[in-house]
């Protein structure tokens, strides 16, 4: 057997075992990104705030990606992907026990605080983790990998909304009369013990992680100390191109996402309870989750630039259909827009990093930096509710973004892919 081939089938099983490893940080992040969206309606009820208001929860936590991803490129590149990870989990912990501070002085702002300080651990998290699930293992499957991860990570936004429904959203200002004290007091209450329970989950999978941190800096020795600053994103056609796409996904996903309790419990939709809504929140991640899990399998067969144009285009045409009906079908319409979404994030991810003339820690950074979308479209989306007065014919804002993805997707399937210059796809 030739030296080279005997070093790639060693290195298969080890490389095998630390994808296994990082793709449980896609689960963890997705599971506590998720929360947001149930725990929306909590502090509208809690502090008495308007969608737009409600909606800084999301503008707080998404906006670490804009503030946070340049510097977590360059943080990955000095001490590398195992411990930019370790270090991540320890920032979450740290914005997960802010939560109860805010909760014991009532302070809505120290809520935003603490959304931003977990989010931006999540922003490292996936600096390290996205690059990382692509090049463990050959080249030629990473698409498959990094929807793969994502799969898992929507396996946790499946969970998510579905545990802080029960949590958040029932007892205290919830149950039927008027607000009282007690009742606030029992809501907020709640919030800590959802937090607490994200802290103490989080710093268990960091231990883990610190006693494998070698394992997975051996299985993929290319990604250490590369370095890429914000001059070589910046200056990477793809990477912007990239960046875009990103920032239009995240943004309308989260849009859908955050306003899927209110919408679900409006007269002319379902009419039901805050609680039973956010239930159904974790369908429209469940849909993410099958779709990864085809999509997967999709991709060792379809081209990922087409599969890419087709997904996003009938997610566009749901948009519309939601904006313009009322009742059932369009709760069972806004749900299903889940699965179109499931490949979005992991095949934009991995187009850009395979055109990109950048660093892949660069490449990285950019990309999640524009993960911003979610604090931004949000709004936009949250103002045109308010203007209209409709949370469907805001539904045109996703719509709008969606067909922008479509045109990315197909400029990407004609571009030239350039191997040679992103050490995170080329081969070992």
């Amino acid at each position: 057997m030739p030296a080279e081939e005997g070093t790639l089938a060693s290195s298969a099983p080890r490389q095998g075992l630390a994808f296994v490893y990082v793709t449980t940080l896609f689960f963890i992040w997705g599971a506590v990104t998720s929360v947001n969206d149930v725990l929306i309606p909590a502090v509208k009820e809690i502090f008495t705030l308007t969608d737009t208001q409600g909606f800084l929860t999301q503008f707080a936590f998404f906006m670490a990606y804009f503030v946070v991803s340049l510097p977590a490129a360059a943080v990955d590149s000095k001490l590398g992907s195992a411990r930019s990870i370790i270090l991540a989990l320890g920032i979450m912990v740290v914005g997960c026990l802010l939560m109860p501070v805010a909760t014991h002085v009532r302070s809505y702002s120290i809520v935003l605080v603490a959304l931003f300080v977990i989010a931006s651990g999540i922003t490292l998290l996936q600096v390290a983790a996205n690059p990382l699930s692509a090049v463990l293992g050959p080249p030629e499957k990473s698409h498959f990998r990094l929807v793969l991860s994502q799969a898992f990570n929507s396996l946790g936004t499946v969970i998510g909304p579905y545990l802080a429904a029960h949590t958040l959203l029932q007892g205290g200002l919830f149950d039927a009369g008027a607000p009282t004290e007690a009742k606030i007091v029992e809501s907020l209450g709640r919030i800590d013990v959802a937090y607490y329970f994200i802290a103490t989950v989080i710093v268990l999978l960091a231990i883990f992680l610190f006693s494998v941190r070698d394992r997975i800096t051996n299985a993929a020795p290319n990604l250490e100390g590369n370095a890429g600053g914000i001059g070589a994103a910046l200056g990477a056609k793809w990477a912007l191109l990239g960046a875009a796409a990103i920032f239009l996904y995240v943004g309308a996903e989260v849009s859908i996402g955050s306003t899927m309790v209110n919408f679900l419990e409006q007269p002319d939709i379902l009419g039901i309870a805050a609680v039973e809504a956010g239930k159904l929140v974790s369908l429209y991640w469940l849909g993410a989750m099958i779709g990864r899990f085809l999509g997967s399998g999709l991709l060792t067969i379809l081209p990922a630039g087409c599969l890419l144009s087709c997904v996003a285009g009938v997610a566009a045409l749901l948009c519309l259909v939601v904006s313009q009906i009322h009742g059932h079908p369009a709760a069972m319409i806004a749900i299903s827009i889940g699965f179109f979404n499931s490949i979005m994030f992991p095949v934009i991810f991995t187009l850009t990093l395979e055109r990109s003339t950048a660093p892949a820690p660069a490449t990285s950074g950019l990309l999640c930096m524009a993960i911003v979308g979610g604090a931004l479209m949000p709004l936009v989306f949250a103002k045109v509710a308010d203007m209209t007065a409709s949370r469907s014919t805001a539904f045109l804002v996703p719509m709008a973004c969606y067909v922008l993805i479509t045109l990315f997707a197909i400029a990407a399937s004609r571009a030239r892919i350039v191997q040679e210059a992103d050490p995170a796809i080329s081969s070992h």
